[in-house]
């Protein structure tokens, strides 16, 4: 399997197509738990309502690890110093190229010594995550904030129409009473002073 396979593989399967999804070396059960709270603070009730949570819990965990970017550049350039090298030099190639085998050779060893002295953050190089990506994502910070104003606005909307629907109908208002007591109040008036 060659190297792009390989990291359009892991980027599928860490779902690196989502830049709000808990990406490699994230805490899953700390995501959770925001999620879990989320629901617990504003209980939603029905599909749409679970999803604007979801969303919402989504945008609030991206938000506060941006710094996963950051890490994610440092294995980046790790991971190309080693194999800078590795790798053979123009000079190495000479007229003739290198041969198949040694660049495949020089990519598998850089691929195993990154994997062994970065760890569990190779998984970030994996799905290439960049410094691109971090400034996207510095420069979305504001819009999440947006959206998540946005999703709150909406499910206050969706429970207003809710409560709408299912408050019970009012019986029609009767008229009022046209009694001379109700329209002249000085004879109620003279009426409490005498007791």
């Amino acid at each position: 399997m060659s190297i792009q396979v390989k990291k359009l593989h892991a980027a599928l399967k860490h779902g690196a197509y989502s830049a709000t999804a808990v990406l490699p070396g994230e805490d899953l059960e700390a995501f959770k738990k925001l999620h879990q709270e989320c629901i617990a603070h504003y209980a939603p009730v029905g599909p749409l309502e679970d999803d604007v949570i979801a969303t919402m819990a989504r945008l609030l965990w991206r938000k506060q690890n941006l710094a996963t970017f950051r890490l994610a550049e440092l294995a980046l350039e790790y991971e190309g110093a080693i194999r800078k090298e590795k790798l053979p030099t123009p000079l190495e190639i000479g007229e003739f190229g290198v041969l198949p085998g040694r660049r495949e050779a020089a990519l598998q060893a850089t691929e195993d010594q990154a994997r062994k002295e970065l760890g569990d953050r190779y998984a970030l190089v994996e799905i290439g995550a960049t410094v691109d990506r971090l400034l996207q994502e510095l420069m979305v910070e504001e819009r999440l904030d947006a959206m998540i104003d946005k999703c709150i606005k909406r499910l206050l909307h969706l429970r207003g129409l809710r409560s709408l629907s299912t408050a019970p109908a009012s019986p029609p208002l009767q008229p009022l009473p046209t009694s001379q007591h109700i329209l002249d109040p000085k004879p109620a008036a003279k009426a409490s002073r005498s007791v």
